[in-house]
């Protein structure tokens, strides 16, 4: 590959990415409803990208699941009763109603994802504080440049060919220990222990599993990306997938270790 053809997508890339990048800091550093309201209006929009690659015939119904995604945040996200969560999985089920289809599963299990996820970010940013929602973000961040650049630098074998073919070990490896560093930083500025070095480590495997996830989803879909929403990066999925599986992973490990609360 010629060297105009390795990062002839750079520029975009750092354009969307510094944009995205500035707008989220920001909206997670007010917190509140202003977080709240990115993560409402991401997850309805994630849920409306996912509903268009699985059933492409149906626009109207990936509409109706979006606004249907967006009333069902909201009113949780307001109302703070636990009794409502439940209907984090009204996209879920929908989706087992639907008439079998090929990517039937794959909706009923990304939709589940999008849904905890979006409210998860949001709670948990509220029950730990903001600076580890940070280190969440920027562990996922520095996960995906330190792999990007890696893997066209290096190169060498790849790490899951079959569901995401340009994921290379150099990339993956170098996101683990760009993530470990992330950790060593946070030691300085947290109480947490020395347990947060493969804690980062894990968390930054656990956005790489998300994004290899919505690019299985996309190949079977027979799609490069999931919308066109954002220039050089497409839609949402395919800039907040890895987000995603460390939100995941995070709101696991908050279940089942101490997590220190800090607040500025």
């Amino acid at each position: 590959m010629s060297d105009a053809g390795k990062w002839g997508d750079l520029a975009p890339r750092l354009i969307s990415g510094a944009v995205m990048a500035v707008g989220g800091l920001t909206l997670v550093w007010m917190g509140g409803p202003w977080f709240a309201g990115l993560a409402i209006v991401a997850g309805a929009l994630m849920i409306w990208e996912l509903a268009r690659m699985t059933d492409p015939g149906r626009p109207a119904e990936a509409l109706l699941l979006a606004a249907a995604a967006a009333v069902i945040l909201s009113t949780i996200l307001v109302s703070h009763n636990p009794y409502h969560l439940p209907l984090l999985m009204v996209p879920t089920l929908f989706g087992l109603l639907r008439p079998k289809r090929p990517m039937r599963l794959a909706f009923v299990l990304y939709a589940a994802m999008v849904m905890i996820a979006s409210y998860g970010l949001v709670a948990f940013r509220e029950g730990y504080g903001l600076l580890w929602l940070l280190w969440l973000v920027l562990v996922v961040v520095v996960t995906d440049i330190a792999g990007y650049f890696a893997g066209r630098i290096f190169g060498g074998p790849k790490f899951w060919p079959r569901f995401s073919p340009k994921k290379t070990w150099s990339g993956t490896v170098a996101g683990w220990i760009a993530a470990a560093l992330i950790g060593l930083v946070f030691l300085r500025l947290s109480t947490a222990g020395i347990d947060l070095l493969w804690i980062s480590a894990l968390l930054a495997f656990a956005s790489q599993l998300g994004d290899i996830a919505e690019s299985a989803i996309k190949r079977k879909a027979g799609v490069k990306d999931s919308s066109n929403l954002i220039p050089g990066h497409g839609g949402l999925m395919d800039r907040f997938d890895g987000l995603l599986g460390a939100a995941l992973f995070m709101l696991l490990v908050a279940q089942l270790t101490d997590v220190p609360v800090v607040r500025f």
